[in-house]
């Protein structure tokens, strides 16, 4: 009888990391931040650090250098990262290629920045849908900035004009944006008489010099007795909602707010110079939605007109 070969020893198991460690990974190594990987992928610092740890509990290593400011990858980590982003860019590709051999049948993918889509697109989800047809499914997705198209597989995007956007895509303007402090009715005597806005004011990291801008633009001095910060605009809109004091609020996302009289805006609104419009790649490649969705957009914004012109009287009175 022959005998047996020695058995040869086995391989670790592998462990693939989730997706969305690989995509915080690959992005804190590209950016070399943490905090700029978050707002790309529309995620909280915590969130990014927790997925590139979740990366490298599952390879079994480190991957980052860390001190109380900085975080640098290892030449491995970016040797690593590199592989990442061309298997990801594979990977958005083949799905991009997938939708569009899907045909008219397909979803609709939307992308919208958050607050714009909490405070103003959901409340009016219904007629949107209405809009495309109910027979075709609507996709939402929460991100802000530049629109990655292709690799997320996105048809339309909604963002407020505030950056570069390129050649290569199309934006069609439907709303002014138009701000104004905004404040529970309580709090709104103290807030308008003319001279200096005082109060508690209510800040946020997405729109750092919101205030700043909203004093330049009307000439009031700011006097803060205290300020709060929030991570998201959302949350400063909802702090001013609780009345916990006076946040800068747009009018189309805070206009259901004032129509309701849950706030009130003491000093009016001014146009900050923005617009939001609504995105595609260029050259469009579903016109027929581009259209549809922009004509609902436009229709629907139509009324902020007519509030703003009542806030104005309100403040001026």
């Amino acid at each position: 009888m022959c005998p047996m070969p020695p058995s040869s020893p086995m391989a670790p198991p592998t462990h693939m990391p989730p997706l969305s460690a690989l995509r915080a990974f690959e992005a804190t190594v590209r950016h070399g931040s943490v905090s700029k990987a978050a707002r790309e992928l529309h995620l909280t610092d915590g969130a990014v650090s927790r997925a590139v740890r979740d990366m490298e509990e599952a390879l079994g290593f480190a991957l980052f250098q860390r001190s109380n400011r900085s975080i640098i990858a290892t030449p491995t980590a970016r040797v690593l990262a590199e592989e990442v982003a061309l298997a990801l860019e594979r990977l958005r590709g083949a799905l991009g290629r997938a939708r569009q051999a899907a045909g008219p049948d397909r979803p609709l993918v939307l992308s919208c920045e958050p607050t714009f889509l909490m405070r103003w697109l959901i409340p009016r989800l219904g007629g949107l849908q209405e809009a495309i047809g109910t027979q075709r499914e609507l996709r939402l997705v929460s991100a802000g900035g530049s629109v990655p198209f292709a690799r997320e597989g996105i048809d339309l995007a909604i963002r407020r004009a505030d950056f570069d956007m390129g050649a290569d895509v199309v934006a069609e303007p439907f709303l002014q944006e138009r701000v104004g402090p905004v404040c529970r009715p309580a709090l709104a005597k103290a807030l308008a008489r003319s001279g200096p806005l005082g109060g508690v004011l209510l800040h946020t990291q997405s729109r750092p010099d919101a205030w700043r801008h909203w004093s330049e633009l009307t000439g009031v001095p700011l006097r803060a007795g205290r300020e709060v910060r929030f991570e998201h605009f959302y949350l400063s809109l909802q702090a001013a909602v609780a009345g916990a004091g006076v946040a800068i609020g747009p009018l189309a996302l805070v206009a259901d707010d004032l129509a309701s009289g849950t706030l009130c805006v003491p000093r009016g609104f001014v146009a900050d110079g923005s617009h939001y419009v609504l995105m595609s790649p260029r050259p469009v490649q579903d016109e027929a939605s581009f259209a549809l969705v922009l004509d609902w957009l436009r229709a629907q914004t139509l009324p902020l007109g007519l509030a703003h012109a009542q806030a104005q009287a309100s403040a001026a009175g």
